[in-house]
């Protein structure tokens, strides 16, 4: 299929819909946090949609890391960004939590028993000011990430001609944010600017290569779901440990 090259990836002319979109929680691997994508009428214009990404975050289950996250559900589609500086965010409402937007631009067959195979995940941190905003992120902002532990070495290049997946995402980040969310989201858009430094697939500094899953689960475990970068860190711990470090960190 031949990548979209609409300024719109939701919203505007493209109007949200609740087949796009899936949940993907952290009760994949026995959390509690669930989250919803629900389409309404925009208050500024009843000709166009509103996605309101809300639910609840659990941090208990887990022992202190939790996530919830919507993401798109198409796995033959592709969007071409390669023309745009950037992502923006068109943010009527939400409440003061701190959340995430994640790109994809691989999506692996699954796994035999039919779970989701992980793939780097190219993520970037947001609140929203009271009020409502819209919402900038440069390419440079987006940051390489496998299984929510960000990447530093060894990872090709985000590819912005063939984005696969877009994700709204909110996590505890350590315990400090919890409970119920809601972030309201008009469009998602690409922006364009005359000057600009990304890291993309056509920059011949940036590092080249892709994520060794054998070499990573020696070091980290295998698992065949998306984790929560905080929920690793927790199980490190040996069990009777796990309060100290609850304590002293304020997980």
């Amino acid at each position: 299929m031949s990548p979209t090259t609409s300024d719109y990836l939701f919203g505007g002319p493209n109007p949200w819909t609740p087949e796009d979109w899936t949940s993907s929680d952290d009760r994949v691997r026995g959390g509690a946090s669930h989250s919803y994508l629900t389409i309404a009428p925009s208050a500024s214009d009843d000709k166009k949609s509103t996605a309101r990404f809300h639910g609840t975050l659990d941090i208990h289950t887990l022992g202190g890391a939790g996530f919830a996250s919507q993401r798109t559900t198409t796995t033959t589609k592709e969007w071409d960004l390669s023309r745009f500086s950037g992502l923006e965010l068109q943010v009527p409402g939400a409440d003061d939590k701190r959340y995430t937007l994640t790109l994809k631009d691989e999506i692996l067959p699954n796994r035999p028993d039919g779970r989701e195979r992980s793939s780097v995940s190219w993520e970037v941190d947001f609140t929203v000011p009271e009020g409502g905003e819209r919402l900038r992120f440069p390419w440079k902002e987006f940051r390489p990430t496998y299984r929510g532990r960000e990447v530093r070495d060894g990872v090709k290049p985000l590819d912005l001609e063939r984005v696969r997946r877009v994700g709204i995402m909110v996590r505890s980040f350590f315990g400090e944010q919890e409970g119920e969310f809601e972030l309201v989201v008009e469009s998602i858009r690409g922006f364009q600017e005359r000057k600009e430094e990304m890291r993309y697939k056509d920059d011949v500094s940036a590092t080249v290569g892709a994520v060794d899953e054998e070499e990573y689960n020696e070091k980290w475990g295998a698992e065949g779901e998306e984790l929560d970068h905080e929920a690793q860190w927790m199980a490190s711990f040996r069990p009777w440990d796990r309060w100290r470090a609850m304590f002293c960190c304020g997980v």
